[in-house]
Protein backbone atom coordinates (compact mmCIF):
# COMPACT_ATOMS: atom_id res chain seq x y z
CA UNK A 1 0.00 0.00 0.00
CA UNK A 2 1.33 3.41 -1.00
CA UNK A 3 -0.11 6.71 0.23
CA UNK A 4 -0.15 9.62 -2.19
CA UNK A 5 -1.91 12.86 -2.97
CA UNK A 6 -4.11 14.18 -5.73
CA UNK A 7 -3.07 17.52 -7.19
CA UNK A 8 -6.72 18.48 -6.67
CA UNK A 9 -5.98 18.61 -2.94
CA UNK A 10 -3.74 21.64 -3.51
CA UNK A 11 -6.01 23.34 -6.03
CA UNK A 12 -6.22 26.54 -4.00
CA UNK A 13 -2.46 27.01 -4.24
CA UNK A 14 -2.45 26.05 -7.92
CA UNK A 15 -5.15 28.59 -8.71
CA UNK A 16 -3.50 31.33 -6.68
CA UNK A 17 -0.15 30.77 -8.38
CA UNK A 18 1.55 29.90 -5.10
CA UNK A 19 2.44 26.46 -6.44
CA UNK A 20 2.87 24.80 -9.82
CA UNK A 21 2.25 21.13 -10.52
CA UNK A 22 6.03 20.65 -10.48
CA UNK A 23 6.16 22.21 -7.02
CA UNK A 24 3.49 19.75 -5.88
CA UNK A 25 5.69 16.81 -6.85
CA UNK A 26 8.48 18.12 -4.66
CA UNK A 27 6.04 18.94 -1.83
CA UNK A 28 4.60 15.41 -1.84
CA UNK A 29 8.09 13.92 -1.68
CA UNK A 30 9.03 16.20 1.22
CA UNK A 31 5.88 15.46 3.20
CA UNK A 32 5.66 11.70 3.26
CA UNK A 33 3.82 10.93 0.03
CA UNK A 34 4.85 8.16 -2.33
CA UNK A 35 2.81 8.93 -5.44
CA UNK A 36 0.86 11.70 -7.14
CA UNK A 37 -2.46 11.59 -8.93
CA UNK A 38 -2.98 14.23 -11.59
CA UNK A 39 -6.29 16.05 -11.97
CA UNK A 40 -5.87 18.66 -14.72
CA UNK A 41 -7.36 21.64 -12.91
CA UNK A 42 -5.02 24.57 -12.41
CA UNK A 43 -2.79 23.22 -15.19
CA UNK A 44 -3.17 21.35 -18.47
CA UNK A 45 -1.07 18.72 -20.20
CA UNK A 46 -3.37 17.70 -23.06
CA UNK A 47 -1.93 20.38 -25.36
CA UNK A 48 1.28 21.03 -23.44
CA UNK A 49 3.83 18.27 -24.18
CA UNK A 50 6.65 20.26 -22.61
CA UNK A 51 4.84 20.31 -19.27
CA UNK A 52 3.98 16.62 -19.61
CA UNK A 53 7.65 15.82 -20.11
CA UNK A 54 8.66 18.06 -17.23
CA UNK A 55 6.19 16.32 -14.90
CA UNK A 56 7.51 12.89 -15.89
CA UNK A 57 11.11 13.94 -15.36
CA UNK A 58 10.50 15.79 -12.08
CA UNK A 59 8.57 12.84 -10.64
CA UNK A 60 11.35 10.44 -11.59
CA UNK A 61 14.01 12.60 -9.97
CA UNK A 62 11.89 13.05 -6.80
CA UNK A 63 11.08 9.34 -6.53
CA UNK A 64 7.34 9.99 -6.83
CA UNK A 65 5.22 7.57 -8.86
CA UNK A 66 2.69 9.14 -11.22
CA UNK A 67 -0.11 6.84 -10.16
CA UNK A 68 -3.21 8.06 -11.96
CA UNK A 69 -4.69 10.70 -14.25
CA UNK A 70 -8.32 11.72 -13.59
CA UNK A 71 -10.30 13.72 -16.11
CA UNK A 72 -13.88 14.77 -16.83
CA UNK A 73 -15.65 13.16 -19.79
CA UNK A 74 -19.22 12.96 -21.03
CA UNK A 75 -20.21 10.25 -23.50
CA UNK A 76 -23.91 11.13 -23.29
CA UNK A 77 -23.98 13.47 -26.27
CA UNK A 78 -26.98 14.51 -28.36
CA UNK A 79 -25.40 13.79 -31.76
CA UNK A 80 -23.03 11.22 -33.19
CA UNK A 81 -20.70 14.02 -34.22
CA UNK A 82 -20.52 15.35 -30.66
CA UNK A 83 -19.91 11.82 -29.35
CA UNK A 84 -17.04 11.29 -31.78
CA UNK A 85 -15.54 14.65 -30.81
CA UNK A 86 -15.64 13.67 -27.14
CA UNK A 87 -14.03 10.32 -27.90
CA UNK A 88 -11.23 12.05 -29.82
CA UNK A 89 -10.70 14.48 -26.93
CA UNK A 90 -10.41 11.69 -24.35
CA UNK A 91 -8.05 9.77 -26.65
CA UNK A 92 -5.77 12.81 -26.76
CA UNK A 93 -5.62 12.63 -22.97
CA UNK A 94 -4.79 8.91 -23.20
CA UNK A 95 -1.91 9.85 -25.50
CA UNK A 96 -0.48 12.30 -22.97
CA UNK A 97 -0.98 9.83 -20.13
CA UNK A 98 1.12 7.37 -22.14
CA UNK A 99 3.70 10.09 -22.82
CA UNK A 100 4.09 10.62 -19.06
CA UNK A 101 4.47 6.88 -18.46
CA UNK A 102 1.27 6.62 -16.42
CA UNK A 103 -0.53 3.26 -16.47
CA UNK A 104 -3.82 4.18 -14.78
CA UNK A 105 -6.52 6.64 -15.83
CA UNK A 106 -9.98 7.63 -14.63
CA UNK A 107 -12.56 9.22 -16.89
CA UNK A 108 -16.15 10.15 -16.23
CA UNK A 109 -18.95 8.89 -18.47
CA UNK A 110 -21.50 11.68 -17.99
CA UNK A 111 -21.45 15.33 -17.07
CA UNK A 112 -20.74 15.86 -13.37
CA UNK A 113 -23.43 18.47 -12.75
CA UNK A 114 -26.89 17.23 -13.65
CA UNK A 115 -30.44 18.40 -12.92
CA UNK A 116 -32.63 16.24 -10.70
CA UNK A 117 -34.40 14.59 -13.62
CA UNK A 118 -31.08 13.27 -14.93
CA UNK A 119 -30.12 11.64 -11.62
CA UNK A 120 -32.85 9.02 -11.93
CA UNK A 121 -32.36 5.34 -12.67
CA UNK A 122 -34.61 5.74 -15.72
CA UNK A 123 -32.32 8.39 -17.24
CA UNK A 124 -29.29 6.26 -16.39
CA UNK A 125 -30.69 3.16 -18.09
CA UNK A 126 -31.80 5.14 -21.15
CA UNK A 127 -28.31 6.53 -21.70
CA UNK A 128 -26.31 3.53 -20.52
CA UNK A 129 -25.52 2.36 -24.08
CA UNK A 130 -23.59 5.58 -24.79
CA UNK A 131 -21.69 5.33 -21.48
CA UNK A 132 -20.75 1.76 -22.31
CA UNK A 133 -19.83 2.41 -25.93
CA UNK A 134 -17.58 5.33 -25.02
CA UNK A 135 -15.90 3.41 -22.21
CA UNK A 136 -15.24 0.43 -24.46
CA UNK A 137 -13.67 2.58 -27.16
CA UNK A 138 -11.39 4.33 -24.66
CA UNK A 139 -10.45 1.10 -22.87
CA UNK A 140 -9.56 -0.56 -26.18
CA UNK A 141 -7.54 2.47 -27.27
CA UNK A 142 -5.67 2.59 -23.93
CA UNK A 143 -4.97 -1.14 -23.97
CA UNK A 144 -2.30 -0.70 -26.66
CA UNK A 145 -0.29 1.30 -24.11
CA UNK A 146 -0.92 -1.07 -21.21
CA UNK A 147 -3.14 1.52 -19.51
CA UNK A 148 -5.99 0.57 -17.18
CA UNK A 149 -8.98 2.86 -17.57
CA UNK A 150 -11.52 3.25 -14.80
CA UNK A 151 -14.90 4.61 -13.85
CA UNK A 152 -15.17 6.32 -10.48
CA UNK A 153 -18.28 6.61 -8.33
CA UNK A 154 -18.32 10.26 -9.34
CA UNK A 155 -20.98 12.46 -10.86
CA UNK A 156 -24.54 12.12 -9.67
CA UNK A 157 -25.74 9.82 -12.43
CA UNK A 158 -23.15 7.08 -11.88
CA UNK A 159 -22.21 7.59 -8.23
CA UNK A 160 -24.08 4.76 -6.52
CA UNK A 161 -22.27 1.43 -6.23
CA UNK A 162 -24.85 -0.57 -8.22
CA UNK A 163 -24.70 1.87 -11.14
CA UNK A 164 -20.91 1.70 -11.21
CA UNK A 165 -21.12 -2.09 -11.35
CA UNK A 166 -23.75 -1.89 -14.07
CA UNK A 167 -21.33 0.04 -16.28
CA UNK A 168 -18.37 -2.18 -15.35
CA UNK A 169 -20.12 -5.40 -16.30
CA UNK A 170 -21.58 -3.97 -19.49
CA UNK A 171 -18.21 -2.63 -20.68
CA UNK A 172 -16.62 -6.01 -19.98
CA UNK A 173 -12.99 -5.15 -20.68
CA UNK A 174 -10.08 -6.61 -18.67
CA UNK A 175 -8.42 -3.19 -18.42
CA UNK A 176 -11.59 -1.37 -17.31
CA UNK A 177 -12.05 -1.24 -13.53
CA UNK A 178 -13.14 1.22 -10.87
CA UNK A 179 -11.43 3.99 -8.99
CA UNK A 180 -13.13 3.53 -5.62
CA UNK A 181 -13.80 6.80 -3.79
CA UNK A 182 -14.82 6.03 -0.22
CA UNK A 183 -16.63 9.35 0.27
CA UNK A 184 -18.45 9.97 -2.98
CA UNK A 185 -21.17 7.43 -2.19
CA UNK A 186 -22.47 9.97 0.33
CA UNK A 187 -23.20 12.43 -2.49
CA UNK A 188 -26.07 10.15 -3.53
CA UNK A 189 -26.94 9.28 0.08
CA UNK A 190 -25.45 5.78 0.05
CA UNK A 191 -23.79 4.47 3.18
CA UNK A 192 -20.03 4.64 2.41
CA UNK A 193 -19.29 1.39 4.24
CA UNK A 194 -21.83 -0.47 2.09
CA UNK A 195 -20.57 1.19 -1.10
CA UNK A 196 -16.99 0.21 -0.30
CA UNK A 197 -18.00 -3.36 0.54
CA UNK A 198 -19.83 -3.74 -2.76
CA UNK A 199 -17.26 -2.21 -5.12
CA UNK A 200 -13.95 -3.04 -3.46
CA UNK A 201 -13.58 -6.29 -5.47
CA UNK A 202 -13.51 -4.21 -8.67
CA UNK A 203 -11.12 -1.50 -7.43
CA UNK A 204 -7.74 -0.80 -9.00
CA UNK A 205 -7.25 2.46 -7.06
CA UNK A 206 -8.76 3.86 -3.85
CA UNK A 207 -9.49 7.52 -3.05
CA UNK A 208 -9.71 8.58 0.57
CA UNK A 209 -11.60 11.75 1.44
CA UNK A 210 -13.73 12.79 4.40
CA UNK A 211 -16.93 14.79 4.78
CA UNK A 212 -18.86 16.54 7.48
CA UNK A 213 -22.51 15.49 7.26
CA UNK A 214 -25.66 17.35 8.31
CA UNK A 215 -29.21 16.11 7.61
CA UNK A 216 -31.49 17.90 5.19
CA UNK A 217 -33.53 19.57 7.96
CA UNK A 218 -30.51 20.98 9.85
CA UNK A 219 -29.09 23.69 7.59
CA UNK A 220 -25.51 24.28 8.77
CA UNK A 221 -25.28 27.93 7.67
CA UNK A 222 -22.55 29.61 5.70
CA UNK A 223 -19.50 27.73 4.48
CA UNK A 224 -18.52 25.43 1.65
CA UNK A 225 -21.48 23.08 2.07
CA UNK A 226 -23.17 21.38 -0.87
CA UNK A 227 -26.27 19.24 -1.06
CA UNK A 228 -26.55 15.56 -1.83
CA UNK A 229 -28.97 14.08 -4.36
CA UNK A 230 -31.67 14.10 -1.69
CA UNK A 231 -30.90 17.39 -0.01
CA UNK A 232 -28.57 16.47 2.86
CA UNK A 233 -25.53 18.68 3.48
CA UNK A 234 -21.86 17.77 2.99
CA UNK A 235 -18.62 19.70 3.44
CA UNK A 236 -15.10 18.49 2.77
CA UNK A 237 -13.01 17.56 5.81
CA UNK A 238 -9.46 16.44 6.59
CA UNK A 239 -9.29 12.65 6.38
CA UNK A 240 -9.90 11.30 9.86
CA UNK A 241 -11.60 14.41 11.19
CA UNK A 242 -14.99 14.26 9.48
CA UNK A 243 -18.03 12.02 9.87
CA UNK A 244 -17.05 9.11 7.59
CA UNK A 245 -16.07 6.00 9.62
CA UNK A 246 -12.57 6.05 8.15
CA UNK A 247 -11.02 3.49 10.49
CA UNK A 248 -13.68 0.88 9.69
CA UNK A 249 -13.20 1.45 5.97
CA UNK A 250 -9.43 1.17 6.32
CA UNK A 251 -9.89 -2.20 8.04
CA UNK A 252 -12.22 -3.38 5.27
CA UNK A 253 -9.72 -2.43 2.59
CA UNK A 254 -6.72 -3.87 4.42
CA UNK A 255 -8.51 -7.14 5.24
CA UNK A 256 -9.53 -7.51 1.58
CA UNK A 257 -5.87 -7.86 0.65
CA UNK A 258 -5.81 -4.65 -1.40
CA UNK A 259 -2.21 -3.46 -1.62
CA UNK A 260 -2.33 -0.86 -4.40
CA UNK A 261 -2.16 2.91 -4.34
CA UNK A 262 -4.31 4.99 -2.02
CA UNK A 263 -4.82 8.64 -2.90
CA UNK A 264 -5.76 11.43 -0.52
CA UNK A 265 -8.27 13.95 -1.85
CA UNK A 266 -8.79 17.06 0.27
CA UNK A 267 -11.48 19.56 -0.62
CA UNK A 268 -12.26 21.29 2.68
CA UNK A 269 -11.99 24.83 4.02
CA UNK A 270 -8.70 24.41 5.88
CA UNK A 271 -5.36 25.54 4.44
CA UNK A 272 -4.70 22.95 1.79
CA UNK A 273 -1.05 22.05 2.42
CA UNK A 274 -1.37 21.50 6.16
CA UNK A 275 -4.67 19.66 5.65
CA UNK A 276 -3.13 17.36 3.04
CA UNK A 277 -0.13 16.59 5.24
CA UNK A 278 -2.37 15.74 8.22
CA UNK A 279 -4.57 13.59 5.98
CA UNK A 280 -1.64 11.55 4.65
CA UNK A 281 -0.28 11.10 8.16
CA UNK A 282 -3.67 10.07 9.55
CA UNK A 283 -4.28 7.53 6.79
CA UNK A 284 -0.89 5.91 7.24
CA UNK A 285 -1.48 5.67 11.00
CA UNK A 286 -4.96 4.19 10.54
CA UNK A 287 -3.52 1.59 8.15
CA UNK A 288 -0.80 0.61 10.60
CA UNK A 289 -3.35 0.37 13.45
CA UNK A 290 -5.91 -1.65 11.47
Amino acid sequence: MKVGLSTYSLLNDLNSGEMTVLDIIDWIAANGGEHMEMVPYGYTVEDNPDLADAIRERAASAGIELSNYSMPANFVQETEEAFEEEIARVQRHVDVVHRMGVKHMRHDVTAFTLPKEKMTIAWFEEHLPLMVKGSQIIADYAAQFGITTTIENHGFSVQASDRVQRVLHAVDRPNFKTTLDIGNFMCVDENPIIGVMKNLPYASLVHFKDFYFRPYDEHPGEGEWFTTAYGNFLRGAIVGQGDIPIRKIVRLIKESGYDGNITIEFEGMEECKSASKIAMSNLRRFWEEA
